[in-house]
C-alpha cells in the first residue's frame, strides 16, 4: 500500500498547493494522502476570533476542492476540517474518497486553559465509539486525531478491527517533539500496526510567545520502529506499507493471542 503525508502550513482559501501535490501523488500511484490538522482552516486560536459564517464559507470551499481532487485523481484524502452546522462549530476529519465522503468527529478534545477546544467546539460528550475505519485494496486503515492518541479507550475500540495502519493527523507544537515520537512508537508496537502521523508546519504568534508547529511527520512500523520522517519544511512524504509486515509482527509478539486466550477461557 502506497500512502503519503502532505506537510503544510495553514492554506486558508488557497488551493494551488493542494492541486499541485495531489497531482504529484497521483503520478506516484499514491492511494491515500493525509493532511495535518488546521491546514484547511486557520489554527484554533484564530478560529476563536472568527464568525461561524466565515468558518463555514471557508470549509465549504475546501470541501468542494477536495471532493473534486479525490474524484479526478482517484485518490483518498484524509483531511481534518472544521464544520459549521446551525451556527455550531465541530472539529472533524473528512475522508474524501473518489466516489464518497465520510466524516469522523473528534471524540476527545484538548481542554487545557491555554488551548481549550472542548469548550469551543460543539462535539458532543458521549460514550467512546470506534474511530473511522475503511479499506483500500484489502489494506485496512483507521483514523484518529492527534490528541486522541493518548487514550487507551480508543485503542480498545480498534482491537477487534485488525487494522493495518492508523492515520493520525496532528498539530503538535512547543517542546513535544520527543514525547510524540515515543507515544507513536509505543502505540504502533503494542498494537502491531503502522502509524502514519501528519503534523502541520508554520507558526501562530500570540502576545507573549510563538506557537511553532514543527512538522516531523513520521511513519512507524508494526514493531515500533521509526521508518522515515520529515523535518520542519513543506514536503510530500511517500511511504510503502505491507500487510505481511503487520501479520508477521502480530505472530512474533503474540499480544492479541495472549488476550484472546483469556477471553475464551
Amino acid at each position: 500500500m502506497r500512502a503519503a503525508v502532505l506537510q503544510l502550513s495553514s492554506q486558508g482559501m488557497s488551493s494551488t498547493k493542494l492541486y499541485n501535490y495531489v497531482r504529484i501523488a497521483h503520478k506516484k500511484d499514491v492511494k491515500v494522502l493525509v493532511l495535518g490538522e488546521y491546514i484547511l482552516n486557520p489554527f484554533f486560536k484564530e478560529l476563536e476570533k472568527m464568525a461561524p459564517g466565515m468558518i463555514k464559507e471557508q470549509a465549504q470551499h475546501q470541501i468542494k476542492i477536495l471532493k473534486d481532487l479525490a474524484a479526478t485523481y482517484k485518490i483518498t484524502i484524509i483531511a481534518p476540517i472544521v464544520l459549521v452546522k446551525k451556527k455550531e462549530v465541530y472539529k472533524s476529519v473528512a475522508k474524501f474518497a473518489p466516489a464518497s465522503t465520510a466524516y469522523y468527529n473528534q471524540q476527545i478534545l484538548i481542554n487545557y486553559p491555554h488551548w481549550n477546544e472542548e469548550r469551543f467546539f460543539a462535539n458532543p460528550l458521549e460514550p467512546i465509539h470506534t474511530p473511522l475505519v475503511f479499506k483500500i485494496d484489502g489494506f485496512k486503515f483507521a483514523v484518529m486525531n492527534g490528541f486522541e492518541l493518548h487514550f487507551d479507550t480508543l485503542f480498545e475500540q480498534l482491537d477487534t478491527k485488525n487494522i493495518d495502519c492508523l492515520l493520525v493527523p496532528s498539530v503538535s507544537t512547543f517542546d513535544s517533539y520527543d514525547r510524540w515520537k515515543s507515544l507513536i512508537s509505543m502505540r504502533a508496537f503494542t498494537h502491531n500496526f503502522y502509524i502514519l502521523r501528519a503534523n502541520r508546519i508554520g507558526e501562530y504568534q500570540e502576545k507573549q510567545y510563538t506557537w511553532q508547529f514543527y512538522g516531523d511527520s513520521i511513519l512507524v512500523d508494526p514493531n515500533g520502529e521509526l521508518l522515515t520522517h520529515l523535518g520542519n519544511s513543506e514536503e510530500l512524504m511517500i511511504v510503502d506499507m505491507q500487510h505481511s509486515e503487520v501479520l508477521q509482527a502480530r505472530k512474533r509478539w503474540g499480544f492479541k493471542e495472549a488476550i484472546n486466550k483469556r477471553k475464551n477461557s
